[in-house]
């Protein structure tokens, strides 16, 4: 992406592995779900399947590990151990998601969640973690007719915001969701969280930053030099 100063009038989120460190548990639970079929899941293969919607899942999955398995159950079966771990075990928050929220209310920034995990699913998640109540707006997976890469899942998140995309910063873990932030005309910055991002994601993304840590040092740099603007600019 060329390098300008982006506006910023709202912030989108994606949710698993970005907020909320789920990403290791669902590749658990998919392993077990996958052992009573003798199968399993190659890194590169689950890797393909973060930030995907349950029908690009299904359908990834038929192609790579071949359409005799009964995909469709094995997912019910590797949702119900999702399920059972984090009862269990609870679902830990991204290092600096708590600290990121709190500045960007305190600054007035609207919040969204965007996640292709179904909306039931989302607001489950966020409401075990303590997060649903800081998000005016809410979309999932199931709500919008294309998944990430396409930039649907952006453009509801941003027009139930009531913010033009081009206002909106989205921030994604997977090179998917960089992808269809900047379908949406968004400003992407990416979060890698299992796998580094490739060049070509890397060019897509405005930033591409260790943590959520990194992301508030951002804003906060970025609102400061806002403000240094509307100092210096001459008045009329």
């Amino acid at each position: 992406m060329t390098e300008h100063t982006p506006t910023c009038q709202a912030v989108i989120f994606d949710m698993d592995g970005l907020l909320l460190d789920t990403e290791p548990i669902s590749k658990r639970a998919w392993l077990r779900a996958l052992e009573a079929w003798d199968a399993t899941l190659t890194d590169e293969v689950y890797l393909q399947l973060v930030g995907r919607t349950v029908a690009d899942t299904v359908r990834i999955l038929s192609e790579t590990l071949g359409p005799d398995l009964p995909i469709p159950a094995v997912r019910t079966q590797k949702d119900t151990l999702f399920e059972e771990i984090i009862a269990d075990e609870g679902i830990p928050l991204k290092p600096g998601a708590v600290a990121l929220l709190d500045y960007l209310e305190r600054a007035g920034y609207p919040k969204a969640v965007a996640s292709s995990t179904p909306k039931a699913g989302v607001l489950q998640r966020l409401s075990m973690t303590g997060l649903r109540e800081r998000f005016s707006v809410i979309v999932g997976g199931d709500e919008v007719r294309r998944g990430k890469p396409s930039p649907d899942i952006f453009l509801a998140a941003a027009e139930r915001l009531g913010v033009a995309p081009e206002g909106c910063w989205v921030l994604e873990d997977s090179e998917y969701g960089i992808a269809a932030a900047h379908a949406a005309g968004m400003t992407p910055i990416m979060i890698p969280d299992l796998k580094p991002p490739s060049a070509e994601t890397a060019a897509l993304a405005y930033r591409v930053l260790p943590s959520l840590a990194d992301v508030q040092a951002m804003f906060s740099t970025f609102r400061e030099t806002s403000a240094n603007l509307l100092q210096t600019k001459p008045s009329n």
